[in-house]
């Protein structure tokens, strides 16, 4: 069974192709810049990338033409688009709708436009996703694989806001969390690395890249995680803010005269360690510039190992302790000096780190010491094979 998994923006689309007997990844790319006549894609096939220059102006030219490099006699890995069984789409937010992934029909999609107000840089690009499929693979089947759902198991004192509670009844006003599906494969990856039963195990995730968020994960299932009603919560991200006092919107929004797009535009693209430093939106570029003894980058640099310390020892409290830390995500996987800053700042939670083990990017690791009270381990996530997994449980 193969099974095409879909994640989608909304000038990009990434993709991957996945055999599901062997849970091979048989091809996989990114198609960029969407809608411009300079669009491109680079795919990737038997260990071999090519990047074509190729003129998309909406996502169904995109996947149209995504779908042609299967066949592509230079690096064909499957002989017919008929071999696709299936398609399994990433949406960032399914708010209180969907507590499980869905079989994608037009009221799915309908409930998914609706969720979009949570997630607005994400779920409409879904849709664009699910629709170009509708078109360009007419009956083939679809699910929706929410980042929101493995966070359904929150109990309500940790997703509650501390606001008049009309607001939740009223607008579904709440913690939902994201990136669920990356948190459940390495929790679950940890618990065989570990050979133990992930009900067992107190974990605490740290997926870290462009968007970052903190798990904490007792008897294998999300109790609390620090994104919030949308992923603009949280620890600071590479241009998001994360957490802040309400009252620093309001202020600034009274001073600069702006509007509430306006500043929801400020906290998403022009916050983070990003607005901070002053810099590129890039961490391997503002590290750079905090090791040359650049201030402001560095002060961005440690506000963010703080920020990722800090959830890890709340959650400890969250779970009345903490056997594991799981490093992942872009950052979490490849920044030795990020993960080493933050276990540094756990010290006193008997997490000792071992220097010579962190000195790797991409791996999956035991890096802290034989007598460290917590193990901490990176683990390169997974949430392609999550979401096809997913795919096949909700279809077969």
């Amino acid at each position: 069974m193969k099974v095409l998994v879909l994640n989608c923006g909304s000038s990009s689309l990434k993709y991957q192709l996945i055999n599901m007997e062997t849970e091979e990844v048989l091809a996989s790319g990114k198609y960029e810049r969407i809608g411009e006549e300079e669009a491109f894609i680079t795919h990737k096939a038997f260990g071999k990338k090519t990047e074509i220059k190729k003129a998309a102006y909406d996502h169904k030219e995109a996947i149209e033409f995504t779908l042609a490099q299967f066949t592509n006699p230079e690096y064909k890995v499957i002989n017919s688009l008929d071999e696709i069984e299936a398609i399994g789409h990433r949406v960032v937010h399914g708010g209180e709708i969907f507590k499980e992934s869905a079989v994608i029909d037009e009221k799915v999609i309908e409930q998914i436009r609706e969720c979009g107000e949570f997630a607005p840089l994400h779920n409409p690009a879904a849709i664009l996703g699910m629709e170009a499929c509708k078109k360009v693979m007419p009956g083939k089947p679809m699910v929706a694989v929410f980042d929101t759902t493995f966070h359904q198991t929150m109990p309500k004192d940790k997703y509650i806001y501390p606001i008049p509670y009309k607001y939740y009844k009223k607008y579904s006003v709440r913690k939902y969390g994201a990136h669920g599906t990356s948190h459940d494969y390495v929790s679950k990856r940890l618990a065989e690395i570990v050979d133990k039963p992930v009900e067992e195990l107190k974990i605490v995730t740290c997926h870290l890249g462009q968007g970052s968020s903190i798990c904490a994960i007792k008897d294998g299932k999300s109790i609390d995680t620090s994104m919030g009603l949308t992923p603009l919560g949280g620890i600071p991200m590479v241009t998001r803010s994360g957490d802040l006092d309400p009252s620093v919107l309001t202020y600034i929004m009274k001073k600069e005269k702006i509007s509430a797009k306006e500043m929801e535009d400020i906290l998403n693209k022009k916050s983070g360690v990003s607005g901070i430093s002053g810099l590129a939106p890039d961490f391997r570029v503002i590290e750079d510039a905090s090791n040359e003894g650049n201030e402001r980058a560095k002060v961005a640099m440690d506000c963010f190992k703080y920020s990722v310390a800090s959830y890890v020892a709340k959650y400890a409290v969250a779970m009345n302790g903490v056997d594991y830390i799981i490093f992942t995500g872009g950052i979490g996987e490849n920044q030795i000096n990020i993960r080493k800053g933050i276990c540094e700042r756990l010290a006193f939670m008997g997490v000792d780190i071992d220097v010579d083990a962190n000195n790797m990017r991409g791996e999956e690791k035991l890096i802290s010491k034989p007598d460290s009270k917590i193990k901490v381990y990176v683990i390169p996530t997974n949430e392609e094979l999550m979401i096809a997994k997913e795919t096949c449980n909700k279809l077969f």
